[in-house]
């Protein structure tokens, strides 16, 4: 051990030096105990325990010991010698090699692009990546957009992040690009075999960035997308505890590594610039916290050490019918296939490359004629994995990786465990449908797969939940669902203190989920007309399936019985009707409050205009929040009502809605809109319901989706109800009313077909310009005052549902 005695020694000064009460003045020192350090000559471990960094590694702590990886291992607090190692394949001095294990098949790549935001695909069976390279275009608001360099892995939701600036501080004038970017081959592997005490090899993704000008990169972020994220989306936050951790080291050929080892003191990011001095241009110094990049190609690679995720791929995420969409629709599928794992379905990329319950379970119910039974039993599973057993609420989103770590610091807990998200109301009552649908409803083999899913123990994922079945996890979240809808349906009780409300310490619980995307709403219109109705229909038929233990008798009539009082009189408290004239004066109004530089389209409304409110109890006290919306969208698609006259109106009232131009519906050149706040009468509904608000007057891709399908479901009851003895539904027989519903579903997929090249973005928006509606990247225009600019996903889960829902000709 005689390699070691200089660091023991280095420790037992610095914990001499560190018996000082009173904290050093400077401010880049960090506490470890009583002691300070320098984040770049000292690691604090768990215990007071101070490592330093020797050369630029950080060593690592084993028992009363520090120790550098590539010399020692630690077994049970004891160092180990390493006797031998794989040596790093190299493709320069600094960059590592692509020396990893074999995979069967050729890597999927991918190449998109959205404006500004170039994004490149990397996924074998190694690791799997993004690149999303930001340069500002001629017409680019440079308040927003600047040049920026991401690389985001689905494991762990983890990323780097790197912000440049033009060195002649002109503003617009740096611009930045992956070489060779169009061809395919942009990034290649990065994989370097475990050694000493890491348990996992170091992957990730090289390739060669192009600077035109000189650049200085001004603000690197390494290791949590959430960490990206919150300096992106939030007021420029930067973590000191993360930000001061990074580690700048020059290499031999002239370039710098940027590292930074995480909260949990084993894994390692790795971000690096080396120049390609074949180009005969691109030099590397390095400042204060700055890198300073002289224009031309350098090599860039970023790695850690971290837990890969199982990738599914063509043949195993879609089902055996539907593999010719592998060359049919090859980017969507490729897309998808990288959004896909045994573990769990991510919801987007770049931002949101972990787990949500909602987005999955929607994207699996949209998906279901194409997924294979693996990739819904994914979803499942993952939703079931996380249930908060102590009251059955299902998990929103999860908080893993380093992110994780550093939350739990902040409440003084040492631990890497993951995070639930439990605030969100609407992803309970998913479950029980999609459990529905797949188990009971796509075949009469799915009874069995039920029994074997539903026998796995949980706790993989969530300790808490160690011990119980999916099964018993399923039963809890159904009981909640029992309970919510029990108090509402009692006898006399339908008042809307009795309605699904969000929960008393959130300002958010379903889809439009940011601070106005319900406008203040407290009892959402979609959680209360569609899903708790859809969700105690599937409760009452898996009951009857002896899917829930001990229900098997009861449920089925009392679920089916709660299920018909939500679907009858629920409607009434949302229903907003306004008359001809008030309508068209508003109008005018919201024109003029909006500077909309369009026509009102009071042409169009030829009659009262009816509509649901998007919610109630809103903000500046407004029993209803009076929105025009997309979220009849859900009663369409999950359920089939029977009150005639109120399907009747409902039905006809969507589908003038949908086919109307905005400001009078929903239609515009670019997609139907999610939200049209034209017909509320106070400033507030434009003020928060804007072109660059997430949930504003915006396009979805999945409610598109979603509307289409429901309103072809609906269509198709006219003509499928005498194949299998079921009513036929009166509107089917009130020709002005079906033809005006078909008439929504063709006008509807028209605006669908002729913005197909979008359709597997998140979200869009647009400008007025040359009389019609432009596209346009959210991300490009300047967010509502008091809000920050919000980012779309190239690609996101619930956006590909298109690969299954198609339109259907006899229909149009």
């Amino acid at each position: 051990m005689a390699a070691l005695n200089s660091i023991s020694i280095a420790l037992l000064l610095l914990f001499s030096l560190g018996t000082c009460a009173s904290a050093p003045s400077d401010s880049y020192l960090l506490p470890c105990g009583k002691a300070f350090y320098r984040a770049s000559q000292y690691t604090c471990y768990p215990g007071d325990f101070l490592c330093p960094v020797l050369n630029g590694t950080p060593t690592l702590k084993c028992g009363s010991d520090c120790y550098l990886p590539n010399l020692y291992g630690c077994t049970n607090d004891r160092l180990v010698q390493v006797s031998s190692q794989a040596p790093a394949q190299t493709t320069s001095n600094s960059v590592p090699g692509n020396g990893g294990p074999t995979c069967s098949g050729p890597p999927t790549t991918q190449y998109l692009t959205d404006g500004p935001y170039i994004n490149y695909f990397y996924s074998d069976c190694n690791v799997q990546a993004q690149a999303v390279v930001t340069s500002p275009l001629s017409d680019s608001n440079l308040s927003i957009i600047g040049p920026r360099l991401i690389v985001a892995w689905p494991a762990g939701n983890s990323g780097v992040c790197a912000f440049f600036a033009p060195q002649n501080g002109v503003n617009g004038s740096l611009g930045i690009e992956l070489v060779n970017s169009t061809a395919g081959g942009a990034l290649a592997p990065v994989y370097v075999p475990a050694t000493g005490s890491s348990q996992y090899p170091r992957v990730g993704v090289s390739g060669t960035i192009r600077f035109n000008s000189s650049a200085i990169l001004t603000v690197p972020i390494l290791g949590s997308i959430r960490t990206i994220r919150d300096f992106t989306e939030g007021p420029s936050l930067l973590y000191p505890q993360i930000q001061k951790a990074l580690m700048f080291n020059s290499t031999s050929d002239g370039g710098v590594t940027i590292s930074r080892l995480w909260l949990d003191n084993v894994t390692v990011t790795d971000l690096a610039f080396i120049p390609q001095t074949a180009s005969g241009a691109g030099k590397v110094t390095i400042g204060n916290q700055t890198i300073n990049l002289t224009a031309g190609d350098y090599t860039f690679y970023a790695d850690f050490n971290y837990p890969q995720l199982t990738r599914l791929n063509s043949s195993t995420v879609l089902n055996s019918a539907s593999q010719a969409l592998t060359t049919q629709q090859p980017d969507q599928t490729k897309s998808l296939q990288f959004l896909s794992y045994t573990e769990k379905l991510l919801a987007g990329a770049w931002r949101f490359l972990t787990y949500f319950g909602r987005d999955s379970m929607i994207a699996a119910l949209l998906l279901q004629p194409v997924l294979s039974d693996q990739a819904i039993e994914a979803v499942i599973g993952a939703v079931l994995e996380r249930i908060n057993k102590t009251d059955g609420s299902a998990c929103h989103e999860e908080t893993i990786g380093d992110y994780a770590t550093y939350l739990n610091e902040k409440m003084n807990i040492t631990s890497t465990a993951p995070m639930y998200d439990y605030k969100m109301i609407d992803t309970d009552y998913y479950l029980p449908v999609l459990m529905d649908r797949y188990f009971l409803s796509s075949g009469s083999n799915n009874t069995n797969k039920a029994t074997k899913l539903l026998n796995t123990m949980a706790g993989t994922v969530d300790p808490a939940n160690k011990g119980l079945t999916y099964a018993q996890l399923a039963l809890i979240n159904a009981e909640k669902i029992m309970a919510i809808a029990g108090q509402y349906a009692a006898p006399g009780n339908q008042t809307i203190a009795n309605l699904a409300h969000l929960k008393a310490d959130q300002i958010v619980g379903e889809w439009r989920d940011l601070t106005y995307g319900i406008g203040g709403g407290r009892i959402p219109f979609d959680v209360n007309t569609g899903l708790m109705p859809a969700a105690l229909r599937s409760i009452s038929a898996l009951s009857a399936a002896g899917i829930y233990a001990n229900h098997a008798t009861d449920w089925p009539t009392l679920a089916a019985t709660y299920a018909q009082i939500w679907e009858d009189t629920t409607l009434a408290f949302f229903a907003v009707t306004i008359p001809a004239s008030t309508a068209q004066s508003r109008l005018q109004t919201y024109v003029q409050r909006s500077s909309f530089p369009g026509p009102a389209q009071t042409n169009l409304i030829d009659g009262d205009v009816h509509f649901n409110a998007i919610a109630l109890d809103g903000n500046n006290n407004l029993s209803q929040v009076q929105v025009m919306h997309t979220d009849t969208c859900f009663r369409l698609f999950l359920l089939n009502t029977t009150n005639q006259s109120q399907l009747t109106s409902f039905l006809n009232n969507t589908a003038t809605n949908v086919q109307r131009t905005f400001p009078a519906g929903l239609l515009t050149d670019v997609g139907m809109l999610v939200a049209n706040p034209a017909f509320g009468e106070q400033a507030v509904y434009a003020d928060n319901f804007t072109t660059s608000a997430y949930h504003g007057t915006v396009v979805w891709s999945w409610q598109m989706a979603m509307m289409a399908r429901g309103l072809e479901l609906q269509l198709s009851r006219c003509n499928d109800a005498a194949a299998t003895s079921l009513q036929i539904p009166d509107f089917c027989n009130d020709a002005a009313v079906y033809d005006n519903v078909k008439k929504g579903y063709n006008a509807l997929w028209d605006v669908i077909d002729a913005n197909s090249a979008h359709l597997s973005t998140e979200v869009w928006s647009w400008v007025f310009a040359g009389g019609k509606f432009v596209f346009t990247e959210l991300g490009t225009l300047p967010p509502p005052p008091g809000t920050n600019p919000t980012e779309s996903d190239i690609r996101q889960l619930w956006s590909l549902t298109f690969l299954a829902v198609r339109g259907r000709k006899g229909l149009m």
